[in-house]
């Protein structure tokens, strides 16, 4: 029952629902009692003659007020305490969600979508059930329990009760063992799902490259190993779950052996009635409820156990990149300069980064260059503080990253990354993402810049077109532009494109950078690509190989070195020649 104390914190929180819910619970174990007792005075009538009409009439309407009462305080009793379970999965769903939006980039690297999913979905709902149908049985059967047995004992017969008590330890300990069982395997069976649904997950949002490779049986029969496996796991469980019903059903088949038996010979002795040892068996019948509901608790309570375990280590991942108390709350503006010695992912030991150092004033433009790898986006996202513990320092006006609050330095940068993301949503609503209150017009000019609004006039419903998931709907060039527009829109004070001009053409990717060059003034712009064209006209540029600056220059001067950079000048604009028929 050690969920119970780990929920606790819940308890307190929702004592009054929780209970005013046990309350009524127990007032309905406690006068569900009076039948029993009643059948025993009918049966005692009957046998010595003294039951009139009118004594059966007021025994009869005794049980339908009884009966009436038991049914409206079941319907309180049962939103109090399952409403309150609901209350408990919202708010751990929430906290889950809040977390997830908290955690860095490292977490979503070691951590897979479909597993998080699971864990805001099956788990919340096991543990869930512990808040609700636990607490429902754990008191249910105790209460019904225990007031049974008192009425045995203290109205019947004490002896026939001790008898009939007698298999009982050996339920408690056969029910505990299976406990623990189901609680191993149960675990398992959420792993098993959580890959399942990871697979699910990952299968549909690429099954356009599925179907391109032809992998399609391919990749069924992958699912197929896997719902295998989850449903031999489950299976698994079920049959240690299978297990409760049966135990109990026997050692309550020998509570009624024993009963029926030495409670016959009591009545030959005179120490019972025949009303008494009905009442008695009847009772005893009242007894199967609680043993059942006691199995039924183990179940649930091991399944939220194991699913609560799952949650609170995902809740005990420390956030890696956070502010400290004294955090700059200023968007940041300025020279940007990287003093870097080096830096290495999480968890590795192989720097990526190393002697990474340069200048950039405020206003211009920084365009890095270098072959797949070398390391550009790294430099990116340590800007904009998605990684920390680097050897070093970068500053932006003098200032060090670190001591500018973190939603303030991302109001700063307009960042377009290599993959990009567009919501199911419409084509305005996923350039005003950032602004959602943004008027059309500004919605329009930042289209227009990264010259997508044409494009967007052409959709069958202009900007109120609804992309399909991920943008599904649109090219490669629509979307980068999109997204281009997206980081427009905000006016940021430092805007990365991080190879976000590869799907277009070259005249569009001219007439973009021009658009960028006549609406940014002043502003910072840092542009990384595998097409030289983009960022030739920059004020810095700088080559990466293997993590180091190998090369840095205007365009230029970079010529004139006569490095890798003007080798790949020279040889895209030979593959552009010959692209046009030279």
């Amino acid at each position: 029952m050690k969920v119970f104390l780990e929920l606790m914190w819940f308890f307190k929180q929702e004592k009054k629902a929780y209970l005013t819910g046990i309350f009524l619970l127990s007032f309905v174990a406690l006068i569900q009692l009076i039948p029993p007792r009643v059948i025993g005075y009918v049966v005692d009538g009957i046998e010595t003659g003294t039951l009139t009409g009118m004594g059966l009439l007021k025994w009869i309407i005794l049980v339908i007020i009884v009966g009436l009462a038991m049914y409206i305080l079941r319907y309180y009793w049962r939103i109090l305490i399952f409403g309150s379970a609901v209350k408990l999965s919202r708010l751990l769903r929430n906290r889950l969600y809040s977390h997830f939006t908290r955690m860095s980039q490292s977490f979503y690297q070691k951590r897979r979508t479909g597993d998080l999913m699971a864990h805001a979905t099956n788990d919340l709902q096991a543990i869930q059930q512990t808040a609700g149908a636990g607490v429902l049985t754990l008191v249910d059967s105790l209460a019904t329990g225990g007031f049974v047995i008192i009425a045995m004992a203290a109205t019947i017969s004490w002896k026939l009760t001790l008898i009939c008590l007698i298999p009982m330890p050996i339920m408690a300990i056969l029910t505990g063992w299976y406990g623990e069982l189901l609680h191993a395997r149960f675990h398992k069976a959420q792993e098993a799902f959580s890959a399942l649904n990871d697979k699910t997950q990952e299968s549909i949002t690429g099954i356009k490259v599925i179907k391109t490779f032809g992998q399609e049986q391919e990749d069924i029969e992958d699912f197929r190993k896997q719902s295998e496996d989850v449903v031999a796991k489950n299976i698994s469980v079920a049959k240690v779950d299978a297990l409760f019903d049966p135990t109990i059903s026997i050692i309550i088949g020998i509570s009624f052996f024993l009963s029926v038996t030495f409670g016959s010979r009591l009545v030959i002795n005179g120490e019972l009635t025949i009303g008494e040892l009905v009442s008695f068996t009847t009772y005893l019948g009242l007894l199967i409820w609680p043993m059942l509901a006691f199995g039924w608790l183990f179940n649930i309570v091991e399944r939220g156990r194991a699913s609560l375990e799952r949650v609170n280590l995902l809740l005990e991942e420390k956030v890696e990149i956070k502010d400290d108390g004294s955090a700059l709350n200023i968007v940041p503006a300025g020279d940007i300069a990287f003093d870097l010695t080096s830096f290495a992912y999480p968890g590795e030991q192989e720097p990526v980064l190393k002697d990474i150092r340069f200048s950039l004033p405020q206003g211009a433009t920084l365009g890095i260059v270098g072959k797949t790898g070398a390391g550009k986006t790294t430099l990116l996202k340590l800007l904009i503080r998605e990684f920390e513990g680097y050897e070093g320092q970068i500053t932006i006006n003098g200032i060090p990253l670190q001591e500018y609050s973190l939603d303030k330095l991302r109001q700063a940068v307009g960042y377009v990354p290599q993959d990009h993301f567009l919501f199911s949503a419409t084509v305005g609503e996923n350039i005003a993402f950032a602004e959602p209150a943004a008027p059309e017009k500004v919605i329009q000019e930042a289209a227009k810049v990264a010259r997508i609004h044409d494009d967007i006039l052409q959709f069958s419903e202009g900007y109120d077109t609804v992309v399909g998931e991920r943008g599904v709907s649109l090219s490669g060039g629509q979307k980068q532009r999109i997204s281009i527009a997206r980081a427009l829109l905000l006016d940021p004070e430092i805007l990365i494109l991080d190879d976000s001009l590869s799907a277009v053409d070259a005249k569009t990717e001219e007439e973009i950078l021009g658009a960028l060059k006549n609406n940014r003034k002043g502003k910072t712009t840092i542009i990384t690509a595998h097409r030289l064209s983009a960022i030739q006209h920059a004020d810095l540029i700088l080559v990466l190989e293997d993590g180091k600056i190998i090369e840095r220059g205007t365009h230029g001067q970079l010529m004139e070195f006569a490095g890798w950079y003007k080798n790949m000048y020279v040889h895209q604009q030979l593959e552009e020649l010959v692209e046009q028929g030279g």
